[in-house]
C-alpha cells in the first residue's frame, strides 16, 4: 500500500470512527435511567419517577438555525419570530400532541410535559410548550429524532420550531395571555 492509499484509508477510518461515536451517543436518548449519572455527559435523566429517560441537554446553538443572530425581540435577524398561536401550535398539534404529548387520555406516554398548551399557571400541571422550547428545538431540529414516527414535520416546519425556540418562544403577536393548562 503506497502513501496515497494509506492516507485515504486513514481518512476513511477517522470518518467512520467519528460517525460511530455520534451514532453510539445518539442511541442513548430514550434509555431508561434513575439518575443523571446513568446517562452520558450531554444527557440528563428526565421525567417523573418510574418513567425517567435519558434526554439530550446542551445549550442551544448561538443564533438562529441559519447561523444569524437574535436579539430576543419580535424579529430574528430581520425575520419575524414565529409565535405559538399562529405557527407553532398547529405543528405541535399535528405531529406531537396527536401521537404522544397531549392529555393522558389522548394516548400520551409522557406525563412530565405536554405540548397541547403553552404554559400553565397551575404548578401541579405538567410543563407546557414554552418550558420545553429548547428540548423541542434539540429533538425536532438539531437531531431530528422527534417525532419518532409519522406524522413528521417538514424541514420548513422544523426550522420554524427552531426559530421560535431561539427567538424566546413567544406566545402571540397580539400580546394575548397564555391559557391556563387547557387545550
Amino acid at each position: 500500500m503506497d502513501a496515497r492509499q494509506t492516507g485515504g484509508f486513514l481518512a476513511l477510518a477517522a470518518v467512520l470512527t467519528a460517525a460511530g461515536c455520534i451514532i453510539s451517543q445518539d442511541e442513548q436518548a430514550g434509555r431508561e435511567c434513575a439518575f443523571d449519572a446513568d446517562c452520558p455527559e450531554s444527557y440528563t435523566c428526565a421525567g417523573p419517577e418510574g418513567q425517567r429517560f435519558c434526554e439530550v441537554i446542551y445549550p442551544p446553538r448561538p443564533g438562529t438555525p441559519d447561523g444569524g443572530s437574535t436579539d430576543g425581540g419580535p424579529t430574528d435577524g430581520g425575520t419575524v419570530v414565529p409565535t405559538y398561536c399562529a405557527e407553532i401550535q398547529p405543528i405541535l398539534a399535528a405531529n406531537c400532541v396527536s401521537t404522544c404529548h397531549g392529555a393522558l387520555t389522548e394516548g400520551s406516554n409522557r406525563s412530565d410535559f405536554r405540548l397541547d398548551y403553552y404554559e400553565s399557571a397551575d404548578t401541579s400541571q405538567p410543563k407546557g410548550a414554552k418550558a420545553m422550547a429548547t428540548r423541542i428545538k434539540v429533538r425536532a431540529f438539531d437531531f431530528q429524532t422527534m417525532p419518532p414516527s409519522d406524522p413528521k414535520p417538514s424541514d420548513a416546519e422544523r426550522a420554524l420550531l427552531a426559530r421560535w425556540a431561539v427567538g424566546g418562544a413567544p406566545f402571540c403577536s397580539d400580546g394575548g395571555t397564555p391559557d391556563a393548562g387547557g387545550n
